[in-house]
């Protein structure tokens, strides 16, 4: 009996040399890995990650809310 071929998961892990590199077009400081975005506490920005590539496009960038930000420290 053959099982079924595990699906593929969604990732949004990116390689933490590449995230090292990775700063707010905004602010220019270091961004914070949380989920399927990438936050910037400075700018108060999310930046979405799809399909394994960061949007790092001011203009399409989330707003920060108070608790996720405070969530941040």
């Amino acid at each position: 009996m053959n099982e079924p071929a595990p699906q593929p998961q969604p990732t949004s892990q990116l390689d933490p040399e590449f995230l090292a590199m990775l700063v707010c077009p905004e602010s220019r400081k270091p961004l914070i890995l949380k989920g399927n975005r990438l936050l910037c506490k400075e700018s108060r920005k999310a930046y979405r990650i799809q399909d394994g590539i960061p949007n790092l496009l001011i203009e399409e960038a989330e707003r920060i809310s108070d608790a996720e930000l405070a969530e941040l420290g």
